[in-house]
């Protein structure tokens, strides 16, 4: 699992993608696809690639609505690194995303 991928899954879901670095710290990676490290001030002593990698717990929040109901707003799900990566490989909505490599 990538940073790419963790993208693809955010936007496609429209969910934000919290997990833990191992400096206490945590990243977020937006509804838009966007890798944030909010208490992060200065130059990075680290690679978000590398923490990734040592991530093994994922909180999936999903993004606010604009104008539904609280009551409809589905709930944030923790989930571990093989329940995140089998979210991965499921289209969203019954919808078919095309895989395109963007390298």
């Amino acid at each position: 699992m990538k940073l790419a991928d963790l993208r693809r899954l955010s936007i496609r879901s429209q969910a934000r993608i919290h997990f833990k670095l191992r400096n206490g710290m945590e990243c977020v990676v937006t509804e838009h696809g966007i890798a944030q490290v909010p208490s992060w001030k200065g130059i990075p002593d680290f690679n978000l690639e590398e923490e990734l990698a040592g991530a093994g717990e994922f909180l999936l929040e999903p993004a606010a609505p604009e104008k539904k109901s609280a009551k409809m707003q589905p709930k944030p799900q923790s989930l571990t690194r093989a329940e995140l990566a089998a979210k991965m490989a499921v289209p969203v909505s019954g919808r078919t995303v095309p895989e395109h490599d963007e390298e």
